[in-house]
């Protein structure tokens, strides 16, 4: 069946997503370690703000406040059976905004890693994260979700849990991989290889890509990875804005907005549909990527080159794709969006 986000593809190039969730809640007076997604019950005002900033920065998607929302994550916290509830709110909160927007906005639902270890490393099956999943995404359909978003997500086994979730509800998909590890992501899954699982995913993703990272240049290459690999797909660029940072006890990214303008421009010229910020977008560093894509005619492929010499040197020398073997930089965990 058609779908909200189907039909405005078919009307426009290129869409743009919105930033960051933590970032911009962290400067609404979250605390650290604090579950964002009991603001969708104790501080609703907060997020319809974000939200809001957001649209008006001019936003076609934004992103519901449900990231750490399976029981897995909120378990944590001694929320876990409050997970459908959380959600609902979560996409309540996000579609009252976009129903009162001045143009077409896409509610999209969060749906991030459960920071679970899979089996037959970890503890968790795949059948167990579908049951998780499921509550979630339930939650978010119920409560006005155009379209489910898994993000930062890093190994092939929840992906796939995810994706059987959707087929299982009958939930449009979108997803994006965190491709952190000197151009993989953390479980090894490299950009080439994510899009030839596409086809064989219980529901296969209207569109999908990368997001957070380890800074713009490498997720570029990731894209470039990705659309090479699949050039009829629709591709998301979601990069963070620039590089974290102590300031004053907190994390802050040094992206200007002239910086995320660029790459957001490269994105296009790299063959993103869907282009926006993760951790450290505020919306002015929206506004400043929308105007650019507004003025920009698409004009061929970046070569790595370029992009470093634009917006910055890669992490690693290769990504992880062919013979290139580098050795990880770091490693992360179910990190945060944000």
């Amino acid at each position: 069946m058609p779908n909200r986000l189907s039909e405005l593809l078919e009307t426009r190039a290129w869409l743009m997503a919105d930033g960051a969730t933590g970032t911009n809640l962290f400067a609404m007076g979250l605390e650290a370690g604090e579950p964002p997604e009991l603001w969708n019950v104790d501080h609703p005002d907060r997020i319809r703000a974000l939200h809001r900033g957001f649209v008006e920065a001019g936003s076609d998607i934004i992103l519901t406040n449900s990231f750490g929302g399976t029981r897995y994550r909120l378990k944590l916290h001694n929320h876990q059976d409050r997970a459908f509830e959380l959600n609902k709110h979560a996409a309540a909160l996000a579609r009252e905004v976009a129903d009162a927007a001045p143009h077409p906005v896409i509610v999209a639902g969060s749906v991030g890693p459960t920071g679970e270890i899979f089996e037959p490393v970890g503890t968790v099956s795949i059948a167990d994260a579908v049951v998780a999943f499921e509550e979630q995404i339930r939650g978010l359909m119920e409560g006005g979700a155009d379209v489910i978003w898994a993000e930062t997500i890093s190994s092939e086994e929840e992906i796939t849990a995810i994706a059987i979730a959707c087929a299982n509800l009958d939930a449009p998909l979108c997803a994006t991989l965190s491709f952190d590890t000197a151009g993989r992501t953390m479980m090894g899954v490299t950009s080439t290889g994510y899009a030839a699982m596409q086809g064989a995913l219980a529901a296969q993703p209207l569109a999908f890509g990368a997001n957070c990272g380890t800074g713009a240049p490498d997720l570029l290459r990731t894209v470039l990875g990705i659309t090479e690999a699949s050039p009829d797909a629709i591709v998301i660029a979601k990069a963070n804005a620039g590089i974290p940072k102590y300031v004053d006890g907190l994390i802050e990214y040094d992206g200007t907005p002239e910086l995320m303008a660029d790459y957001a421009r490269l994105a296009r010229d790299s063959g993103a549909r869907i282009i926006g910020g993760c951790c450290g977008t505020k919306p002015e560093h929206l506004v400043a990527m929308k105007a650019a894509m507004e003025a920009h005619t698409p004009s061929g492929r970046p070569a790595l080159d370029e992009i470093r010499a634009r917006i910055g040197d890669f992490s690693s020398e290769g990504d992880g794709t062919g013979d290139q073997t580098d050795a990880p930089k770091r490693e992360r965990r179910g990190r945060r969006r944000g």
